[in-house]
């Protein structure tokens, strides 16, 4: 009887596989995740530098300004007004005598009444700048009431430009307001602003 052969069953080679990588937990990778953001540097964010329109607004032609003139040194300048009264009233800085002087005349002869003297007079001795400085003052228009309230809101706006402390006791006084009031037109169909002709029944 042949013998039986040995059967040579082949080895397979034992294939190693490569060991799959962990997964790192998630405390892990947010602990790496800060310590990259501590040691890498910041980025600074460089802002473009763009010429932003000054926020000071422009000089205006204001009524009260303070004007350089040649040979005659530096004044300042103020508007008053009152019902059709214009004043523009001007203050001489080292001014060589203490003096009012309206429309080229002395003040005291322009407006010889004691009222209307007291009433231009006024918003100087609320600040006690009285007989301390050079004015003069080119007032038009309207009657000498209301010439002599536009000197006076003139003077008023100068010494609020001269020291702006004097604005307290200045708006107590009430000299820094524009008084609105005027004459009121008249109206077609009545004598006047309201008057209406007397009624006749028959």
């Amino acid at each position: 009887m042949p013998e039986p052969t040995a059967t040579t069953t082949p080895v397979q080679s034992e294939q190693t596989e490569p060991a799959k990588p962990r997964r790192a937990s998630r405390k892990s990778a947010t602990a790496k995740s800060d310590a990259v953001r501590k040691t890498s540097p910041r980025k600074t964010a460089v802002k473009k530098e763009t010429e932003e329109p000054s926020l000071v607004p422009a000089p205006i032609e204001s009524e009260v300004r303070a004007v350089q003139v040649a040979n005659r040194g530096t004044y300042i300048e103020a508007v008053g007004r009152r019902k059709t009264s214009v004043a523009r009233v001007r203050l001489q800085r080292g001014g060589k005598s203490a003096s009012i002087t309206v429309n080229g005349r002395p003040w005291e002869e322009y407006f010889p009444t004691e009222v209307l003297q007291l009433m231009v007079s006024s918003p100087l001795k609320a600040v006690g700048q009285w007989e301390r400085h050079e004015i003069t003052c080119k007032v038009s228009g309207g009657g000498t009431m209301g010439q002599a309230e536009a000197v006076r809101h003139g003077i008023s706006r100068l010494m609020l430009e001269l020291n702006p402390v004097f604005r307290k006791a200045l708006k107590k006084s009430g000299y820094l307001t524009r008084d609105p009031r005027r004459r009121e037109r008249k109206k077609p169909g009545l004598k006047g602003a309201r008057r209406a002709p007397q009624f006749s029944k028959r």
